[in-house]
Order: C-alpha cells, then sequence, then structure tokens
C-alpha cells in the first residue's frame, strides 16, 4: 500500500483513492482590501493551507490555490470569480477536497452555502477546516455543515447590527459627521460653520433668493450662467483637500443644494435608503431611494447656522414637485401660447385639463379625457383655448390695476437691489484676482536671481495673473456700462408708465408667455370648467388666493348653427328680417347689432354666413344678376345641396371635387357652377368617405389610381 496513503488513513478515514486523484483546491479570502493589507497573518494562514493538502497525501502540484477574491464580502456570489470558478471546478468533477480556514471564507450567505454543498454531495467532494474534514453526502457532516454555515451568516447579521445601531444611535445626536454641503465648512473641532469666504456665503444665498424669485431650477441655472456667476466647491479628497474652486453652475448642482436640509440648520441622515429591489447585481451602493422626512433615520434641528428656515425650505421642495410635468401637478410654466396651462380643472372628474396645440402650435385647446382613458367613455370636455385665455387675462388685468403704484415701487427697488448684489460680487471678484496675482508677485520676488529656471516659470504665472486681473476689470467696467447700480430718472419714468398702463405691458414683445404664466399663478390658485353642454357658453368658477371666488359664462366657438345656445331666437330673428325684405348684408349688420354672434365668433356676421345660415334655414334670396338657372338632372346636385346632404361644409366638399374625389362637370356660362353627379351609391360612398381621415382618403386615391393604371396597362398588352 502506499505509504502517503497509510499515512492519510490514520488523519482521515473519509479520504480515499477516488479523492486523491482529484484536485485540493485552497480558496482564499478577505473581505476588504484594508483587510488584505493591515490583516496579513490571516491571509498567510490561508495560504498554510497547501502544507495540509501535501500532508494529506496530495502532491504539491495537484494542489490548486484560488485567491481571486481577496478584497471581496463573501455575502453574495455575485462579482466573485473566485468563488464562480471554485463552484465551476467541482460541477466538472475535478476537486477532491476544497480547504479554507473556516466556512466564512468560502460563503456568507445561505443560498451560496448550500448550492456549494449539493455541488459537492454530487460529484463526492470532500469539505475541510481547521476542526475537520466533513463528506457533504453523508446526513451528519451535511447536518454539521450547514450549522456552521448558518453561523456564518449570522455572525455577519450581528457584525452588521451592532456597527449600524452604533452608527445611528451617533446620528441621532447630530454627532455622525459628514462632508458639509456648499457654503459650509468643518472645523478640526468638529463644529460645522459658514464658508470664511463672504463670496462663497453671498452665492449660496443669492440662489435660494434667485429661486424664490424665478421659481424654477432651470431659471435659476439660466440667470447665473447670464450673469458668469460661479459655484464655490470645497476639495474633499486629494492634496488640495479642503481648498476652494469655483467651477460653472449645473442642473445637479443646484438641485442638491436646494433640496438638502443642512441649509436649515438641520442634521438629517437617512434621506436616501437602499432599496434591495432597485439594486444592481455587483454594485453595493446602487438602489438608493428618496424618503420622507418621517421615515429619516434622524433629524436634529438647529445643529449649525442656517441660511434659509424650514418653512422656506419645504416651499422650495413643494415647487419643485409642483414643477414636474405630471396630471396631479400644475408644471412649470414654459412659453407655449396656451396662458392656463396647469390652472384649468375639469368639472366632470376633477383631473387637471391638458393642452393641445395644433397647426404647429399656432391654435391650441384644452381638452379632458380622463373618462376616455380610464372607462373608454366618451371624453369629459374640451374647448377652444384662445377665448378662455382672453377671458382669464380680462379677470388678471382688473385685479392689477389697483396695485399699479406698489408694483412700479417694487420693480425699481428689485432691480436696483440685484444689480447692488451683482456689483458686490464682481468686487468680490476682483478681490480674489488681485490677491492671487500679489501672491504670485511675492514668489516671484522671492526666488533667487541667478535660479532662473524657476524665476522663469513663476514671471510666466504672475503674468497670467495679472492678465486675469485685467480681464476681471474689463468685464466688470462693460457690467457697470450695461447696468448702472441706480436706475436713471428716464429708466424711472418707463417703470412708472408701463405700472400704471398694465395691459400695454402685458401685450408687449419683451413679456414672454411663461412671465403672463407666472403672473396668473400668482393670483389665481385654479379654474374649474365647465362646458355647457355642446353649447357655446362655458361656465368658470376662479379660485384666487386667498380664497375668494368668482364665477363667469364665457362663450366658445362651436362648429355648427344648432350648437348655439340662442340658435331659435336667431333663427325667428332672421326669419323676421327676411319677411322685411333685408338681403344678406343689412341681415348681417342688423344680427351684429343685436348682440349674435356666428359659430366660430370671427368678428360677427359676415355677408357670407349670413348666406350660409339662410340656406340653412331654406330662406330664398335673391340671385345675383346673370345667374345661370340650369334645371338638374337626375342624380346631380349642386354643391351646398350636396354638402347639406353629407353634413360637411361647402368648402370641404369644393375641394374633394377639387382633389378628384368627386365626378362633376361645370357649367359652360357664367357663374360656372359646379354640378355633380352623385346616386343614392355615391352619397353612401360620400359618407363613408366624410368618416375617414385626410391620409386615409389619399390612400383610397393613390390605390384607386394605380388600379386604373394597372388596368390600363393590361389593355395596351391585348392590343399589343
Amino acid at each position: 500500500m502506499n505509504p502517503k496513503r497509510e499515512a492519510h488513513n490514520r488523519r482521515s478515514e473519509k479520504i480515499d483513492d477516488l479523492h486523491l486523484d482529484r484536485l485540493a483546491v485552497v480558496y482564499v479570502r478577505q473581505s476588504t482590501l484594508q483587510q488584505v493589507l493591515e490583516h496579513q497573518e490571516s491571509t498567510r494562514l490561508q495560504y498554510g493551507l497547501v502544507d495540509r493538502a501535501e500532508a494529506l497525501g496530495w502532491q504539491r502540484e495537484r494542489v490548486l490555490v484560488i485567491d481571486e477574491d481577496l478584497g471581496k464580502s463573501g455575502t453574495t456570489a455575485v462579482g466573485r470569480s473566485g468563488f464562480q470558478r471554485l463552484v465551476a471546478e467541482v460541477s466538472l468533477n475535478h476537486v477532491g477536497l476544497i480547504l479554507g480556514i473556516e466556512m466564512s471564507r468560502l460563503a456568507r450567505c445561505s443560498k451560496d452555502w448550500h448550492q456549494l454543498l449539493e455541488v459537492c454531495a454530487l460529484f463526492r467532494t470532500l469539505i475541510g477546516d481547521l476542526d475537520g474534514i466533513y463528506d457533504p453526502s453523508q446526513y451528519n457532516d451535511r447536518l454539521l455543515l450547514g450549522l456552521k454555515g448558518t453561523m456564518s451568516e449570522a455572525e455577519l447579521h450581528v457584525l452588521k447590527t451592532r456597527l449600524l445601531e452604533g452608527k445611528l444611535n451617533k446620528a441621532r445626536r447630530g454627532e455622525l459627521p459628514f462632508d458639509p454641503p456648499i457654503g459650509y465648512l468643518r472645523r478640526p473641532s468638529g463644529e460645522v460653520i459658514f464658508d470664511p469666504d463672504e463670496q462663497a456665503q453671498q452665492v449660496v444665498h443669492l440662489i435660494f433668493r434667485k429661486f424664490e424669485e424665478i421659481g424654477t431650477l432651470n431659471g435659476v441655472l439660466r440667470y447665473l450662467v447670464r450673469a458668469d456667476i460661479q459655484i464655490p466647491v470645497r476639495i474633499r479628497e486629494g492634496i488640495n483637500r479642503g481648498d476652494l474652486e469655483w467651477r460653472k453652475p449645473n442642473r445637479m448642482t443646484l438641485q442638491n443644494l436646494l433640496k438638502n436640509p443642512a441649509y436649515t440648520g438641520a442634521y438629517a441622515y437617512g434621506r436616501r435608503q437602499q432599496d434591495p429591489r432597485k439594486q444592481q447585481p455587483g454594485r453595493p451602493k446602487t438602489g438608493r431611494v428618496v424618503n420622507a422626512p418621517e421615515d429619516w433615520h434622524a433629524l436634529v434641528f438647529d445643529q449649525f447656522p442656517a441660511y434659509i428656515s424650514w418653512e422656506q425650505y419645504q416651499q422650495n421642495l413643494a415647487r419643485l414637485a409642483a414643477n414636474q410635468s405630471r396630471a396631479e401637478t400644475i408644471g412649470a410654466a414654459r412659453h407655449g401660447a396656451a396662458l392656463l396651462s396647469g390652472l384649468l380643472v375639469c368639472q366632470y372628474c376633477g383631473c387637471r385639463m391638458t393642452v393641445h396645440y395644433s397647426g404647429q402650435g399656432k391654435t391650441h385647446e384644452y381638452l379632458c379625457n380622463r373618462r376616455l382613458k380610464d372607462y373608454a367613455d366618451r371624453g369629459c370636455q374640451h374647448i377652444a383655448g384662445r377665448s378662455l385665455d382672453v377671458a382669464i387675462t380680462q379677470q388678471v388685468l382688473q385685479a392689477l390695476e389697483p396695485a399699479a403704484l406698489e408694483l412700479s415701487l417694487q420693480a425699481a427697488q428689485s432691480i436696483e437691489q440685484e444689480r447692488t448684489e451683482l456689483d458686490k460680487l464682481w468686487q468680490q471678484k476682483l478681490e480674489r484676482a488681485n490677491i492671487e496675482a500679489e501672491r504670485s508677485g511675492r514668489h516671484y520676488r522671492q526666488v533667487e536671481p541667478e535660479n532662473r529656471l524657476v524665476a522663469r516659470q513663476l514671471g510666466k504665472e504672475w503674468e497670467a495673473k495679472l492678465a486675469t486681473v485685467e480681464q476681471v476689470q474689463e468685464d466688470y467696467q462693460r457690467f457697470l456700462a450695461q447696468e448702472p447700480l441706480t436706475l436713471s430718472e428716464v429708466e424711472r419714468s418707463a417703470i412708472r408708465q408701463l405700472a400704471q398702463d398694465i395691459p400695454t405691458l402685458w401685450n408687449a414683445n419683451t413679456t414672454t408667455n411663461a412671465h403672463r404664466k407666472e403672473i396668473m399663478r400668482q393670483l389665481i390658485n385654479r379654474i374649474v370648467v365647465e362646458a355647457q353642454g355642446q353649447s357655446e357658453q362655458v361656465k368658470l368658477v376662479i379660485e384666487w388666493l386667498g380664497g375668494f371666488q368668482s364665477e363667469q359664462i364665457v362663450v366658445r366657438p362651436v362648429a355648427s348653427f344648432e350648437q348655439l345656445s340662442y340658435y331659435p331666437q336667431l333663427c325667428q330673428q332672421v326669419q323676421a328680417f327676411v319677411v322685411q325684405g333685408l338681403d344678406a348684408a343689412a341681415i348681417a349688420a342688423q344680427l351684429n347689432q343685436s348682440g349674435f354672434r356666428p359659430p366660430r365668433l370671427q368678428g360677427g356676421f359676415s355677408h357670407q354666413s349670413t348666406l350660409e345660415l339662410l340656406r340653412r334655414l331654406g330662406l330664398h334670396q335673391r340671385r345675383p344678376k346673370g345667374y345661370n338657372k340650369e334645371p338638374l338632372a337626375d342624380g346631380e346636385w349642386w354643391i351646398p345641396g350636396l354638402a347639406r346632404q353629407i353634413g360637411i361644409p361647402d368648402g370641404t366638399l369644393y375641394q374633394w371635387v377639387k382633389r378628384g374625389w368627386i365626378e362633376g362637370r361645370k357649367q359652360e356660362k357664367p357663374p360656372y357652377r359646379w354640378i355633380i353627379r352623385a346616386d343614392e351609391a355615391e352619397i353612401e360612398r360620400l359618407n363613408k368617405c366624410r368618416q375617414m381621415s385626410f391620409s386615409d382618403r389619399m390612400r383610397q386615391q393613390w390605390q384607386g389610381e394605380t388600379s386604373v393604371l394597372a388596368q390600363s396597362n393590361e389593355s395596351d398588352d391585348e392590343r399589343t
């Protein structure tokens, strides 16, 4: 018998020739890189298991060391290429024994541990640690290995809980240190104070003040870029840690600044907590979600100086949430023509009405399709936008008239205050540039004259700093020329004049739709809209800020005369005018004088709209001189008669004739009217065509022309 085999049997009866013919694997792992560097004795002990495998009967060249997982946690097999390689080798029946210092080195997750046990039991692979050799295919050893794996996982849980509770307890007292945000600095004693740089403090104050004034994150970003204002950032790592660096403003920095409760002086911990459902494999720091303040681990007020109050912080969060384009929020004021976007609420379902633009944004309408989307029912209502915009604009301008003088004073004061703040920032920027230039000059003057290598470099740096000072001075002078600190008398007079004539200011080219929307939202909370059936009347309930409500009936354009609420009275009046012998022009003048309006509300009744109404009522008018009274044959129609039969406007039917969708002929004598051939089948086809979209009609026409062309080609081939 082999002497190694005899020695091996004295140590473990579970090892036989089957195991010795395969590899012995030594698995080496440390949880973190810090342990690899500082706890080298444990790593050295794990590598020493190679000698134990040799003592158990394996030759040294048959011992495989897997140390690819050094510095990786055993909580999961994801990202541990060494453990995955170990399982693969066992599955290929290459491994007879797996050696490790303890079971926690292999896996601290029950799922991964029991998966390894299943594979080892299937291929009769042994597992060994400092306590002995185990055979996973045997029940007692399997039970003991399972217990060790459970204890390993529980040990990790206990350690994590102990460390986490200590960390949370320190955070609840507000003593857990963190990197202070922009505008703050932590002293060596641990106290958090305002950034000692005055310009850094002023920039932070300016950001909060401009957001309160502008109301949108993008608006604040555009203002900072336009005014050439940079963000002060303290470097957090590297050799320049703690130095102040000025960077270009960006959206994410401003958003984090506005959402950070530290600017209220409150210590907050646990604002973003990890959600395992959103965590990405192999990336333990992903999957964090933002929680409400009541779900934070710690919130301690008055821990350090505050830039804003807690109430203003809550208002900023509410404003940021309202600016998001969602169905339940009002949304940010944009540059579209719909002045009431976000303010209108449907009376029928209580949801906010949306805006639909058409004609390349030239026209718009407000609509609510919630019942159509949720219940497959007909839409709630849709209303032409211009009529509502004009009505609400008049209400807003009337509300602003009493405050004209106060608005002019506030506008002048606001402009001067803003220019003063910008001037102070420019002076601080110029002062900083001079300080850096003086520092470079001192460095140059202190160098030894014969040390030309250093002197030349310091001279270049000094020249660059002096050029920066000159550039800042030029920019500052340009700023003063464009925006003086105090308003001139001409500017004050223009502000007072514009404030007294608010409609002119409202309709000025310099006033954008976004400005008009912001003004409306400063006065109106919401507007409840209720269309009165299919008529032209729309009921508006305006809820003003402050609790006051007002009601108004607005007239909107409709599609036909029959939808008008005063259609019976209109018909009676027109019939009376016809009896009096008035022509269409006179009837239009009388109707406009009486206050009647056509369905489209386009400047009152015209000669053409009056003729259309007379044709609808069947009231014959005097024909123009030279009118050709050509009799019609069976199946022939004039365009107005056929249009009424189908239910479409005369102009639409005329366009169909021009496109060749309808067969007809033109009179040979004046007034050269069209005569359409349409029997019952053709009328039925036209009714179907009326229900089709324009693209479908064009496609049908193209297919018809293609079939005619194909028939023509076939007949040409037959003749050939």
